[in-house]
């Protein structure tokens, strides 16, 4: 078990959570939910029997009488187990306020679910089918989403919470019936009526009843008050609701705030071993400190999949997140992870973010302070490790594939990008004039580091692999025009160890070598300088990159197989001069002997 404390660091709380692992770099698996035989814990205060078909008049103490859901949810009290039958429970909108377990009897398979059966329909003509529905959930976009941007992208129906499956197939909204096909609903709001393009008979469609599975809240509920306890939720999978399936309440500061006056109302929520899938918006919006998801699955979420607020000393390990942004709405900064508004001392260790191609993959925003970004592996993501208007943290031990960046930091100050793998998927600085005085979002810019301190980042150690028909530059430092002549030294402390796998491209007449390094800002106040080698980047800046390399090869050259993902070398890849600092050293596992490893996986000979 993950040994809960607070610590003043980021280094001694990822240390303490994982004093006993055995390496880093990703491990490989397995990753998710996986097959458990749940028993009772001994320490439980009262175990309470539930089931789909369950008594409401029972009190669930014994397995064979038990209580409902919504029954026990009412009675619960501190200390608590509920104990789940197997099957589906069509629920939501469940409050509680008190630390208690739920979890599933032995090995069966208990599942949440926010819809209700369809099963009266009007056939129309053009083969098309209506039904009556009580439960609408009409939604508009967010005051600060701009539409004349957006809105010839997305269209506003979009924004609308509602869903319908068929056969356990997720529908797409369409704008009104002349738009329908096998693949989409549209809903007439007013009339209260579901519109389908199929004919429904003989199949299973679901429609949205609940916005919501369960409400951690910080109010008075069930005559009882909030006990300031998180939940313990194990081996659970909650599916098809129209907002999110997990709401834990608590304080949001409005602006720049001391970290002790927030993160206290709900303290130690536990996710193990959940699914979470097919969320209209979000799968949870998580807050307090200590809260841990570890071996999780998160996928076909919209907006984001994860939603971590103003919160301290958490932990990811070892989850999947899939598949969010699956409408593809555009202007709303989609993330299948959100670690949001002054949250201190994250962990995100060893998950597996995949399948992100309308998404960003983890993202830390506004106000986080000593993140640690540790093990992941990050593939097809907009941006993988996204870092913005926030302070210091170890990204370290990482595999980024096919990402539009695999690293961005934004903003910020103070990020190490240490010892990763990237393939295809550059890693990128950046800085703009952006301030607390006039931004579209508010207060959100001061939280972060001011302007003219947005810098003492290092890159060293990193392998970094580009196939032939990679054409970018794989590694940037931007900043923006209006800070041309005002911030004039580089964003980056220290750029070196780094080790370069790229096949050549001579120049040709009439073409360039391709970009190695995007560069701002300039010597000359050029908006920006692409440097085609080393060398070229060395002659202006013989600070940076001394003992790095480049290799003018295939990456299969240098590592195992690109093509099946072994990004584990299989040539000596050390460089001369450059060492791991000691604190990284720990974050990541390793010993002092592997110092000079290059990139996320220790090289032949180390």
């Amino acid at each position: 078990m993950l040994k809960r404390l607070l610590v003043s660091s980021a280094v001694l709380f990822a240390l303490s959570c994982f004093s006993a692992r055995l390496g880093a770099q990703p491990s490989g698996g397995p990753y998710g939910p996986l097959p458990q035989t749940y028993s009772v814990p001994g320490d439980a205060t009262r175990v309470v029997y539930v089931a789909p078909d369950g008594d409401s008049a029972s009190a669930g103490t014994s397995i064979d009488r038990p209580t409902k859901l919504e029954t026990a949810f009412a009675d619960a009290r501190t200390g608590d187990v509920l104990v789940l039958r197997g099957g589906v429970y069509r629920t939501g909108s469940l409050f509680l306020n008190q630390g208690i377990t739920l979890q599933p009897h032995a090995d069966e398979q208990p599942v949440l679910k926010g819809t209700r059966v369809a099963t009266e329909w009007e056939a129309l003509r053009g083969g098309v089918w209506r039904t009556r529905w009580a439960t609408l959930f009409p939604q508009k976009p967010a005051d600060w989403w701009r539409r004349h941007r957006e809105g010839m992208i997305t269209p506003l129906h979009r924004f609308n919470n509602d869903m319908v499956f068929v056969d356990g197939r997720p529908l797409q909204s369409a704008g009104w019936e002349g738009e329908l096909d096998a693949d989409h609903y549209s809903i007439d709001y007013e009339g209260g009526w579901v519109y389908l393009g199929q004919d429904p008979t003989g199949k299973l469609v679901e429609i949205t009843a609940h916005d919501g599975a369960i409400t951690r809240t910080t109010r008075d509920v069930h005559g009882k008050s909030s006990d300031r306890i998180g939940p313990t939720i194990r081996g659970i999978t909650f599916t098809q609701y129209a907002y999110r399936a997990l709401e834990i309440e608590g304080y949001e500061p409005d602006g720049p705030a001391d970290p002790s006056t927030f993160g206290n109302d709900v303290v130690g929520t536990t996710l193990e071993h959940v699914t979470i899938t097919h969320c209209s918006r979000v799968a949870g919006y998580l807050r307090g400190n200590r809260i841990t998801i570890r071996h999780c699955l998160i996928s076909d979420t919209s907006t984001e999949g994860i939603y971590i607020i103003s919160s301290a000393d958490c932990l990811l390990e070892k989850n999947i997140f899939a598949r969010n942004n699956v409408e593809n709405i555009t202007g709303y900064y989609p993330a299948a992870v959100k670690i949001f508004n002054q949250s201190w001392r994250v962990v995100c260790r060893d998950n597996l973010v995949i399948d992100q191609k309308n998404s960003n993959g983890i993202w830390y925003d506004v106000g986080n302070v000593d993140g640690v970004f540790v093990d992941n592996w990050i593939e097809d993501c907009l941006d993988g490790f996204f870092y913005e208007i926030s302070r210091d943290a170890i990204c370290a031990g990482n595999v980024f594939v096919n990402c539009d960046k695999g690293v961005r930091i934004l903003n910020s100050a103070g990020v190490e990008v240490v010892n990763n793998t990237f393939y295809n998927a550059p890693a990128s600085f950046e800085r703009s004039e952006r301030s607390a005085v006039g931004d579209h979002f508010g207060w959100h810019p001061a939280t972060g580091p001011d302007v003219d301190k947005r810098d003492r980042h290092v890159f060293a150690g990193n392998l970094v692999l580009a196939s032939g028909d990679f054409r970018k530059p794989v590694l940037r430092f931007d900043q923006t025009r209006a800070l041309l002549g005002k911030l004039t030294k580089p964003q980056a402390a220290r750029i070196d160890g780094n080790v370069y796998v790229r096949p050549a491209t001579p120049a040709t007449e009439g073409t360039s070598p391709l970009p190695l390094v995007a560069w701002a800002p300039t010597p000359d106040d050029t908006l920006q300088l692409e440097f085609p080698d080393l060398g070229a980047l060395r002659k202006l800046y013989p600070q940076f990159e001394s003992n790095s390399r480049s290799i003018a090869a295939a990456p299969s050259a240098v590592v195992a197989s690109p093509e099946l993902r072994n990004l584990r070398p299989h040539v000596a890849l050390e460089t001369t001069g450059v060492k791991i600092p000691d604190h990284v050293l720990k974050v990541l596992g390793w010993s002092a002997d592997k110092a000079g490893t290059v990139g996320a996986y220790p090289s032949k000979g180390n």
